[in-house]
């Protein structure tokens, strides 16, 4: 699958081009200046380049430029709705192949596209040759997440780079549905135990009494149940990565046992004296703050500050807004491809909707937004009739970062919604399951 990454400050045009050539089995990345472009092409194996001419901070041209002094091949298509023939010129001899003048042609664009990449292919015998792509992925395998280009994702990512090579524990913080078990996954891949089992556990999903025969097996017939052998999850994942999401909801018992593993390095399954030796990486996710569970009892502070050796903080979709648009054509390629529905795009009316609205339930409700969309829509461009988006919840959202001010929210929230819980929570960014969490902490009623 070639990658085209694509350079264009004008949003809805870039979403609409990104659609399009994804349809027609492209890989695509697409930015909106410069300096992106340049963290994308040092990054990545891009095989062509739709840049436009005009750009925010600076021009198509500053880029040619920049990829002659790197000696670095490739081939590069120059789009503009200023068709002055000098820049054309200038263009042409930076290197461009070739230059379109908006509004582009679709298929004229797509033949430019394959002339472009047939040239190359023609003139690097290196090109037959299998690519190197980016760990854990196939060059056939269609992306299951977007990473984003905004200021904030790429802060994030920076980070999940920089942690990934060490052994250190991590934590990730941030509200349901920010993609925290994505990032967990990317830290696996970019590590040095990336061809080793990464285990993913739900701890919110584990009944008390189950928990610690998931996370370190039993013998058949030590309970009630037990009706053959267990290989727990940390076994399972020996030499590799667990990721323990929702950890706060794991109970005090199971708790001590957890800190006991991460000390000693080794597990007891139920049933049996023999303690058996392992090598994990301990990834861990909440959605709550832990400090305050110390404070009140519920979280062991030793067990925090072991899975606590680095901590990164998952912004919610509302901080990202270049990525909104963006995310939003993404989970409608998938909708496409799970529904078998060809839905072209969004009407005009619909993105600006997307972008206006606060995503409380961060990528989580734009994904679930979008594929009810896309089967409403029966082939036709979605509009703002098919999203069934509530703006006055979106406006009304509250992140609850301060633990000050957290309890007077919620009371507020509460309000508002006259007493109904799922609604709350909606409206708070949460999950209904950690706003009883909440309610119990502050003992509201």
């Amino acid at each position: 699958m070639k990658h085209i990454l694509i350079v264009e400050d004008d949003t809805t045009f870039a979403v609409m081009l990104r659609t399009w050539l994804s349809k027609k089995g492209f890989r695509i990345t697409a930015v909106s200046g410069l300096a992106a472009a340049r963290r994308t092409l040092q990054d990545e194996l891009v095989d062509l380049t739709l840049c436009d001419l005009r750009l925010p901070d600076g021009d198509g041209i500053d880029l040619l430029e920049w990829l002659h002094a790197r000696r670095q091949p490739v081939p590069v298509i120059v789009m503009t709705s200023y068709a002055a023939i000098p820049s054309a010129v200038q263009a042409m001899k930076l290197g461009a192949q070739d230059y379109v003048a908006k509004p582009v042609n679709p298929e004229d664009l797509l033949q430019k596209i394959n002339e472009a990449l047939g040239a190359v292919a023609t003139a690097d015998t290196e090109a037959v040759k299998p690519r190197k792509e980016r760990p854990g992925r196939s060059e056939a395998e269609e992306p299951s997440f977007l990473e984003g280009q905004s200021e904030a994702a790429r802060q994030l990512y920076s980070y999940v780079k920089l942690v990934a090579p060490t052994s250190m524990s991590v934590l990730i913080n941030g509200a349901s549905g920010t993609g925290k078990e994505y990032v967990a996954k990317r830290i696996h891949q970019l590590s040095k135990r990336a061809d080793k089992p990464f285990v993913a556990i739900d701890c919110g999903a584990i009944p008390k009494e189950l928990a610690a025969s998931e996370f370190f097996g039993h013998k058949k017939g030590s309970f009630t149940g037990a009706i053959e052998d267990k290989v727990g999850a940390f076994v399972e994942a020996d030499g590799g990565t667990i990721f323990l999401d929702e950890i706060g909801n794991l109970s005090y018992d199971v708790q001590i046992q957890l800190l006991r593993v991460l000390q000693e390095r080794r597990v007891k399954p139920i049933g049996t004296t023999t303690d058996i030796k392992v090598d994990v990486r301990l990834i861990a996710a909440t959605n709550e703050d832990l400090k305050s569970a110390i404070a009140t009892g519920a979280f062991r502070e030793d067990l925090y500050h072991r899975i606590n050796e680095f901590t990164i903080c998952m912004p919610r979709l509302c901080e990202r807004g270049e990525d909104i648009p963006l995310f939003a054509n993404f989970f409608l390629d998938q909708a496409n491809r799970e529904l078998e529905k060809p839905v072209p795009g969004f009407r005009p009316d619909a993105m600006e909707q997307i972008c206006r609205y606060r995503w409380p339930g961060n990528l989580r409700e734009m994904r679930n937004t979008v594929m009810r969309a896309a089967l409403l829509a029966q082939g036709a461009p979605i509009g703002v009739e098919h999203l069934g988006l509530d703006m006055e919840v979106g406006r009304q959202t509250s992140a609850l970062h301060d633990p000050d001010s957290e309890r007077a929210k919620i009371v507020e929230a509460l309000q508002r919604c006259s007493g109904n819980k799922s609604k709350a929570a909606e409206v708070l960014g949460i999950d209904r399951k950690t706003l009883y969490n909440k309610l119990k902490l502050y003992r509201i009623e």
